[in-house]
């Protein structure tokens, strides 16, 4: 018994001793630590922001001395945790404070554009305030016209007053003065041209080629309303007069004027030479026989129309009982008997009134107010280059009394929108 006995205590303690054998051969290979380190008390403040890493002990060394170890390293690995987080909080802050400057750009922004609104809204309002002056009467110019119904212009003068329902948007368009660009981008609200390279409608005013824009088979204008409405056309076209938003763009009318001689009289063109510059040339010039067929060799032959039998053709009584002045050089308003002009300002509330002068902000402005900003931007394209500056060297030539007859002639146009009496042009 007391044999079995010392067994059984011999067995116990060499299983101990083998444990305990055990025990220092993995502690030393790194494989289990019977006192794991203790972590720096900055690293679980660290840990808040990064995910948990484990730190593997030294695997040279016995328990105790490893303990021992870990303890004096301790400070040379708390240093760079601390820079680091030192480093991250200053990148953090500076993250901050960009972005604390970006909103404050931002709002800046913001009240720079509410500014310009706000100034642009009172522009607005006192061009339109000037229109309704001057046909009320309230203005020293008298001139026919000024009180009578809409209901009492022809259609065919309505042709000019184009209509996008989908937008609810009217534009009246007044020759050389963007109005290129501004039908290609009612041909953009309206879908109503097809590309050929998408086969779908353009959604770029400035994709859309200018020549095609002038189509008037593209718009949908009052004067067509008759065919497509019949007796109802007066009716809507009050209605849509009423809720949509209407806008025109004018100009200066002497420097219009230039723009429109430039650009039909001062290179080839053979339906304005066959039309009106043979006319004036037979009429007001000393050329003997006969003219050229064409432009081209009426230009070649240095044969062509000068700004001054182009004056004198507008201020010939018998241009207009032959017919009414074509649009390129029709007044806005009426000048003079019963004959209409283009967008009958004293008929129609315009909503908005743009100015080439100040195409760009107008542009955008207005594009905000009709809530279409977002779908295009006004065409960049070509700006037309007849400068208000020109004005006194292309009138040199021109006898005073014709300037003043020509004020005459569209003084409408210079009350109602504005535009100052071009007193050194007819002074001097």
């Amino acid at each position: 018994m007391g044999t079995w006995r010392g067994l059984r205590v011999a067995f116990i303690l060499g299983s101990l001793f083998m444990i305990l054998l055990i025990i220092v051969y993995w502690d030393d290979v790194g494989g289990f630590n019977l006192y794991p380190l203790q972590e720096p008390k900055h690293q679980s403040l660290h840990s808040n922001s990064h995910p948990q890493t484990t730190t593997r002990p030294s695997h040279s060394t016995p328990t105790g001395r490893a303990q021992t170890n870990s303890s004096s390293a301790a400070p040379t690995t708390a240093a760079p945790e601390e820079t680091r987080g030192s480093a991250e909080e200053q990148i953090e802050e500076e993250g901050k404070e960009k972005q604390e400057q970006r909103k404050e750009e931002t709002r800046e922004d913001e009240r720079v554009e509410r500014s310009h609104a706000a100034v642009d809204d009172r522009e607005q309002e006192a061009r339109k305030q000037r229109i309704m002056d001057v046909c009320s009467g309230m203005d020293a110019v008298e001139f026919p016209g000024r009180t009578r119904a809409f209901e009492q212009i022809p259609n065919r003068e309505l042709d000019h007053l184009i209509v996008d329902d989908t937008h609810q948007i009217i534009y009246c368009y007044v020759p050389k003065v963007a109005c290129t660009n501004w039908k290609r981008v009612m041909v953009v609200l309206s879908q109503s041209l097809i590309s050929p390279s998408s086969g779908k409608p353009y959604t770029d005013p400035e994709a859309v080629p200018p020549d095609l824009v002038h189509n008037s088979s593209l718009h949908l204008t009052f004067a067509k309303f008759w065919r497509h409405y019949g007796s109802l056309s007066r009716h809507l076209m009050a209605l849509k007069l009423k809720h949509y938003t209407k806008f025109l763009f004018v100009r200066d009318p002497f420097v219009r004027l230039i723009s429109a001689f430039r650009n039909k009289f001062g290179r080839p063109n053979e339906d304005f030479y066959k039309q009106f510059g043979s006319v004036m040339l037979r009429r007001y010039s000393n050329v003997s026989g006969s003219l050229p067929e064409t432009a081209a060799e009426a230009f070649a032959a240095g044969i062509k129309p000068t700004f001054q039998q182009f004056i004198t053709y507008l201020l010939d009584p018998e241009t207009e009982r032959e017919s009414i002045f074509n649009e390129h050089w029709r007044q806005v308003f009426v000048s003079h008997g019963t004959v209409y002009r283009l967008c009958h300002p004293c008929q129609v509330k315009y909503d908005f009134i743009g100015r080439l002068e100040t195409l760009d902000t107008d542009a955008e402005h207005l594009l905000k107010l009709l809530e279409v900003d977002d779908m295009l931007r006004f065409p960049l394209g070509a700006r037309n280059r007849t400068a208000a500056s020109w004005e006194r060297d292309w009138f040199a030539q021109i006898p005073i009394t014709m300037r003043r007859e020509l004020y005459k002639l569209y003084e409408p146009d210079f009350e109602l929108f504005g535009y100052p009496k071009p007193e050194s042009t007819l002074h001097q």
